[in-house]
């Protein structure tokens, strides 16, 4: 069963140079993301090979750019804000490639140009049972532990017009009646799944 999580960042940049000493200022909230991977990925002394982050950089000028860690076959990242963004910042050195033609730029990296519309058509494509995290959803008692899933959650800003748009067909599962952070989501997630 695959757990794969898509994670908007709205202000990230998807071109250009990553200043891997300002985040969360020049970087548009970049330390948001690399905490989201953290939790998706990484365990105590390990990967979680069942997990998988699409990262969506929405910010700058440039085309919208999707970057993709895997945990099947992730290799040479290790669990810290730091190297994880490093990893970033040598992916937008790159073009952004076409939409949905992904290259790997190191073990388990990958990219793509596309935004969420993209990523969740492919989902659907592969059979993903798919939610979006939010505060006023269902309580998770709704989530399948059989199936593939997909969770889709926001970085610190709320998902805009058109992202609720195209997420309305999708069920709302909530987590409690607070906004919390995207990585406090992602390990609740697990730890749920983990449990069944």
């Amino acid at each position: 069963m695959q757990r794969r999580f898509a994670i908007l960042g709205h202000r990230a940049p998807s071109t250009g140079v990553l200043n891997l000493n300002d985040l969360a200022g020049s970087g548009g909230r970049t330390d948001v993301l690399v905490r989201a991977v953290n939790a998706a990925l990484f365990v105590s002394h390990g990967i979680r090979e069942d997990s998988h982050v699409t990262l969506h950089l929405q910010g700058g000028p440039g085309p919208p750019r999707r970057v993709c860690f895997d945990g099947r076959s992730l290799r040479g990242v290790r669990p810290d804000e730091r190297s994880i963004a490093g990893h970033i910042k040598a992916v937008l050195s790159s073009p952004v490639p076409p939409v949905g033609r992904f290259i790997e730029v190191s073990a388990g990296i990958s990219h793509s140009g596309g935004d969420l519309r993209q990523t969740l058509v492919e989902w659907e494509g592969e059979g993903l049972v798919c939610f979006v995290l939010d505060a006023a959803g269902e309580p998770p008692s709704t989530i399948p532990h059989d199936e593939s899933l997909g969770f889709v959650l926001s970085d610190d800003r709320p998902m805009d017009q058109e992202e609720v748009v195209l997420t309305q067909g999708l069920p709302r599962l909530s987590l409690g009646k607070e906004w919390l952070q995207g990585h406090a989501c992602i390990a609740i997630v697990h730890h749920l799944l983990d449990r069944a």
